[in-house]
């Protein structure tokens, strides 16, 4: 005796169209996005590389054929000149003594804090969050004026400072950095920290650790990417910033490497294309930092795009 067995036939996927392989549209998509992409990075890089050419050119060769013409001799001679004309190696050890210090602390700030809001689950750690990040929206003008009557009141040893005040001082741009970066900062890494497994921290206080194995041996190492992205980020900024050093030192020697630049302009004629090369060795530090740390610099801004 036998059964009649009845199969259903399983559903398949819609026929394709004759003559439209499946991957043309996707490989249509794909270069398309190329294309977008590489028009958009050419668009940044368009005043970069045209500041390059410019500066291994003469000025006249430029002042005669426009500056988009073809070279007739290139050569280095603009950056030699620029960099002893205008004093780069003391401003560039200004800046270095201004932007690293305010990195560092910055960044340990941050990840106090951010390691209190979001891991040790405090009272009221959402509203201190949200007072961190709210200072980040106050506009720096504001306060120029009232920390610049403050700082001149507050005295300074002899040897923090040679004006006896915070005025005139690196302390005065350090602390100003510091306080208008941390915020950022703390609010990046608490929202990183908060995507970190909780049995992490679980397991390490069954074994007997106190708050700061948590945060020192356990949480920091684990934000390393995190920390990364930041620290060339802020280092970034910190080292460009202009505004602060104009309003809060009064010592030309002391000044950071973005003022170097206004000794390459002429009271009566300015070479551009000498200006050029100086922006270029100017530029070279957030470069080399941005080389150096670009693989975490990356993982830093992926993480959490994708899991497994």
């Amino acid at each position: 005796m036998t059964a009649d067995i009845h199969t259903t036939p399983r559903s398949s996927a819609p026929a394709r169209p004759a003559g439209k392989p499946a991957g043309r549209g996707r490989r249509r998509g794909r270069f398309g996005v190329h294309i977008f992409l590489m028009a958009v990075t050419l668009g940044f890089l368009a005043p970069l590389l045209l500041a390059v050419y410019a500066s291994l050119r003469p000025y006249e060769e430029t002042a005669k054929h426009g500056y988009f013409s073809l070279p007739e001799h290139l050569s280095f001679d603009y950056y030699r000149q620029a960099y002893s004309d205008s004093g780069m190696g003391k401003y560039f050890t200004n800046t270095l003594l201004i932007a690293v210090p305010a990195v560092l602390i910055t960044l340990f700030l941050a990840a106090f804090v951010a390691f209190a809001v979001s891991r040790l689950r405090i009272r009221g750690g959402m509203i201190l969050l949200m007072f961190f990040t709210a200072g980040n929206l106050l506009p720096p003008q504001v306060l120029v004026t009232p920390l610049y009557v403050l700082f001149l009141k507050i005295p300074l040893p002899w040897w923090m400072s040679d004006s006896l005040t915070l005025y005139d001082s690196y302390w005065a741009i350090i602390l100003v950095n510091i306080g208008f970066q941390v915020g950022f900062c703390v609010f990046v890494l608490s929202n990183f920290m908060r995507t970190l497994p909780q049995e992490i921290l679980e397991a390490a206080i069954v074994d007997g650790a106190g708050v700061w194995t948590q945060f020192w041996r356990i949480t920091l190492p684990l934000c390393r990417p995190a920390l990364a992205a930041l620290g060339t980020l802020e280092f970034t900024w910190i080292y460009n910033d202009f505004l602060w050093a104009l309003i809060f030192i009064s010592n030309p020697d002391k000044l950071p490497i973005t003022s170097s630049l206004n000794n390459l302009r002429g009271q009566f004629f300015t070479d551009y294309n000498l200006l050029a090369a100086g922006s270029v060795l100017v530029a070279l530090p957030t470069v080399l930092v941005f080389l150096l740390l670009q693989r975490h610099f990356i993982a830093g801004l992926t993480l959490g795009s994708s899991k497994g």
